[in-house]
């Protein structure tokens, strides 16, 4: 005699990946975190310049080594440090 049981089905909680809730110890990248990466990008394309075309535009529109640029390339190097220190601290993410 067969028994009319309902099929049991297991519940499990799933996360929705589309809520704006981080888990724990997460943390989204916010505007502090794009801009240096902004700021890296562009002073890489600088460097490109400088390898393929000996053409430093930051030179060109700022003038050498004018206070204005010093101050670029300064941001440049500050926004590297960054972005190891952020590469560092999304790394440390727990799965």
């Amino acid at each position: 005699m067969a028994t009319v049981n309902p099929p049991v089905t297991e519940r499990r909680h799933v996360s929705d990946r589309r809520s704006n809730s981080s888990p724990a110890g997460t943390r989204s990248m916010g505007i502090a975190d794009w801009i240096p990466l902004v700021i890296l990008a562009v002073g890489g394309l600088n460097w490109g310049l400088i390898g393929l075309f000996n053409f430093n535009l930051v030179s060109t529109l700022f003038g050498e080594m004018s206070a204005l640029s010093r101050l670029i390339y300064v941001l440049v190097g500050l926004s590297a440090l960054y972005t190891l220190y952020l590469g560092v601290r999304m790394s440390r993410r727990q799965p």
